[in-house]
């Protein structure tokens, strides 16, 4: 006898429901732009440039003592940081956004003679280890910065002709748009407006450049996407957890991951749209989030198993990279049913004035 997580036959009313689901998504959403906003991000060193010191010590070290013995080399009053677990007394310390630092500290050879002299003399040439430094200019962060930012709108954009080109076949329709956003952007830029900021405007104008233009299907799935992204960052805000470069990896993978589930209850919703014309469009997006619910929680819970051992045996190196994957793929598949799904129903032509619920269709399970 075999076992099924989810039945074949099972039937949700998730399109009665969506009001509730999507409220659910709205609150998470406001607190983790609330603490976006009045918390800020703790951006590591790859965006917010300075320097970076691992150091491993046989004994047990407190952090104002590291702080101290790293000002002998000279250099600016460090964040001290334990890594790993506790009783592996290894710390990093970091001194971000110095402009002084490459002209106090020539090569990272330099650099790490320095450092190693001032906590040898504090601490003993037998109780420290140096096992990393990392230098990264000012210039150099703020330039990451503004490409993470492009790489993720690009992304949106290319995800923009894909799905309206697919699904309701405006290729040539997107592809303008898509191009006169990247050429607005460029001029933009041009004029020495700060590119973070320039691509949040941006984002909110293709959202609503979408919906002038009935986008339907791509709407759905870029506020999906962001959806996600918001969310994954604010819990990462509420955390107090950096942002680095392996986060911003995490997030253009949570988006294709994300985008792919929403991308297989499309192409159900577009089957069966296709073969009942006249039908409730309710209950068709109904049926077909409940015929790929069991592909959607199958597949994405395989990889959460992965993703849980990872964060727990692949080492305080991989964590905070795990973690985003985490929260990403929890959010992504929450998002792909009841977000990009139900979002569908709101500015649809095909949606009827009596399919405000669903619910004459489908009986809630």
């Amino acid at each position: 006898m075999s076992f099924e997580l989810i039945k074949p036959d099972i039937n949700i009313n998730f399109m009665g429901r969506r009001y509730l689901f999507m409220s659910l998504s709205a609150v998470l959403i406001l607190i983790c732009l609330g603490s976006i906003a009045f918390k800020g991000l703790s951006m590591g060193i790859d965006f917010a440039g300075g320097l970076l010191i691992q150091a491993r010590f046989t004994g047990e070290v407190v952090p104002d003592d590291i702080r101290e013995a790293v000002a002998k080399a000279g250099l600016p009053t460090p964040s001290v940081q334990r890594f790993g677990e506790a009783g592996d007394n290894e710390f990093l310390i970091n001194m971000q956004g110095t402009d002084d630092i490459e002209s106090n500290v020539a090569t990272e050879s330099t650099l790490n003679q320095q450092v190693t002299d001032s906590l040898v003399s504090h601490f003993g040439a037998d109780k420290v280890e140096i096992r990393r430094v990392e230098m990264v200019g000012p210039k150099v962060g703020q330039d990451l910065r503004q490409k993470a930012m492009s790489a993720l709108y690009y992304s949106i954009l290319m995800i923009l002709i894909y799905i309206s080109g697919r699904f309701e076949q405006k290729w040539g329709t997107s592809a303008a748009l898509v191009a006169a956003l990247i050429a607005a952007l460029y001029v933009a830029g041009l004029l020495g407006i700060s590119m973070v900021y320039l691509i949040i405007l941006a984002i909110v104008v293709t959202v609503v450049l979408c919906y002038i233009l009935k986008f339907e299907f791509a709407l759905g799935a870029i506020l999906a996407l962001l959806h996600d992204a918001i969310i994954t960052v604010g819990v990462f805000s509420l955390l107090d957890k950096e942002i680095t470069l392996s986060f911003v990896a995490a997030i253009l993978t949570i988006t294709g991951y994300s985008l792919n589930d929403t991308i297989i209850i499309y192409d159900r919703i577009r089957e069966h749209s296709q073969k009942t014309r006249k039908g409730d469009y309710a209950e068709t997006i109904n049926r077909s989030v409940n015929e790929t619910l069991s592909r959607t929680v199958l597949t994405s819970g395989s990889t959460l198993l992965v993703l849980l051992a990872l964060y727990f045996l692949g080492g305080p190196v991989n964590r905070d990279f795990a973690l985003a994957l985490l929260i990403g793929i929890t959010v992504g598949t929450w998002s792909s049913i009841f977000v990009s799904a139900p979002a569908l129903l709101f500015w649809s032509s095909k949606a009827k004035p009596n399919a405000g619920t669903g619910a004459a269709a489908v009986p809630a399970a």
